[in-house]
């Protein structure tokens, strides 16, 4: 039960004895055999936290959230650290896809999605990056044409991760190709499961297949699914973006638990357990790696405070957001590295029980993905170089041309 008058340290205290009485505690989590049994595992523990009162911190209180502050959130957050959260639900479910429909979607919409994503009953995707896209999302050849009351779909889409075992996409297509790129993009609802969409999952270095592309042969969408306004679809997207890359980098108040850039209290322990396994607790280069990762932790925790307040308050460009991201996947990059360091043998060589042996070398095996998801590296460096400092945009040759007489070496815009 929501209770405005209830302080931060009172619903800390408050979540402190909920979560030890009723989620398991992280060290004894067992990692579920398959993605499938993940994904049903975290719906599970979403819906633990609904029946509890603890979902959707700061989600409005009029589509199931508890209408609470970040300061909240940030509390509860802390305290559910040492318990096994459903992680899978907080990116890009919680923190982008039902951030950006508080935002832009219509009452109805809300009402329909948002109490039923806090249920843990509705896992999202996001349907934006193309196969011949590279990072210039504005340039979707994925396209939606009206007719009479419904939209259809055909394209396809890429790196979606999780398609398969999802239920509902925000998806950019082109709407209109006489604007330029930006102006002729409109975002909708797809349900992810129904006639004429394909998944095929892919196969990733590290064995495992969680991204996913999509393939669309004239899919229906009702007009009661557009996001915000036709044609101006990259309002929505842009806004999405924001959230993706503070979700991403740990500042978004939308999500509960640990992520990359998100705060940790104390020494990082799987950075101690590594070094006692391999005998070098007392080696001095191997305590500079663990200070090291803990001094990126508290950046990375401090950082998130600044950015988030700072753009709360206006005195940071929402577009600051990209700094997080950027600092994340950096630091992400640079754990990974320390632990591989730390663990020595183990990290080419482990049990077949040893969960954190073959974590560690996933981990490491993935690890230029931080750099990649979510916008690359250098696109957070094109963002906060024009946006937030303030330098010259770069040079585009297609900007202000109709999307229609842009050149380009794939399919021919429609005629």
């Amino acid at each position: 039960m929501r209770d405005e008058t209830e302080t931060v340290d009172e619903f800390r205290r408050r979540a402190r004895t909920w979560l030890a009485a009723t989620m398991p505690r992280l060290d004894d989590r067992v990692a579920p055999p398959s993605r499938a049994a993940r994904v049903a595992h975290d719906r599970r523990l979403q819906r633990l936290l609904w029946d509890g009162g603890f979902a959707g911190i700061c989600f409005p209180a009029e589509y199931g959230g508890l209408g609470l502050s970040a300061a909240h959130q940030h509390a509860f957050t802390e305290e559910s650290l040492p318990y096994d959260m459903p992680f899978m639900f907080n990116v890009p479910t919680l923190g982008i896809l039902a951030a950006t429909l508080i935002d832009f979607g219509t009452d109805e919409q809300k009402a329909r999605h948002l109490p039923a994503i806090l249920r843990g009953e509705e896992l999202w995707v996001q349907f934006l990056s193309e196969p011949t896209g590279g990072s210039d999302l504005a340039g979707s050849l994925t396209r939606a044409d009206r007719d009479g009351d419904v939209w259809i779909l055909n394209g396809s889409k890429i790196w979606s991760s999780a398609a398969d075992t999802s239920d509902y996409a925000m998806c950019l297509a082109r709407t209109n190709w006489d604007v330029p790129k930006h102006r002729g993009l409109t975002m909708f609802i797809v349900k992810i499961h129904q006639p004429g969409i394909r998944i095929d999952r892919i196969r990733q270095v590290d064995g495992s297949m969680d991204f996913c592309q999509e393939f669309f042969d004239d899919v229906e969408i009702s007009a009661d699914d557009v996001v915000g306004d036709v044609d101006d679809g990259w309002t929505v997207a842009s806004r999405l973006l924001l959230h993706e890359r503070s979700a991403v980098g740990g500042g978004s108040p939308y999500t509960s638990g640990r992520t990359i850039g998100g705060a940790t209290r104390g020494r990082d322990p799987l950075m101690v357990r590594l070094a006692r396994r391999a005998g070098r607790v007392d080696d001095p280069v191997a305590r500079q790696l663990v200070a090291e990762a803990h001094v990126d932790q508290l950046v990375a925790n401090s950082l998130v405070r600044r950015i988030t307040t700072g753009t709360a308050s206006g005195g940071l460009a929402p577009a600051a957001g990209a700094i997080m991201k950027l600092f994340g996947a950096v630091m992400g990059v640079r754990r990974s590295e320390i632990m591989f360091e730390l663990a020595g043998s183990d990290a080419v060589d482990w049990a077949a029980d040893d969960t954190d042996g073959s974590d560690l070398a996933d981990t490491f095996l993935s690890r230029q993905g931080y750099c990649l998801g979510g916008g690359s590296n250098e696109i957070q460096r094109n963002i906060i170089s024009e946006r937030v400092l303030g330098m010259p945009r770069e040079w585009a040759a297609d900007r202000e041309v109709p999307f229609r007489d842009v050149r380009r070496n794939t399919m021919p815009p429609p005629r």
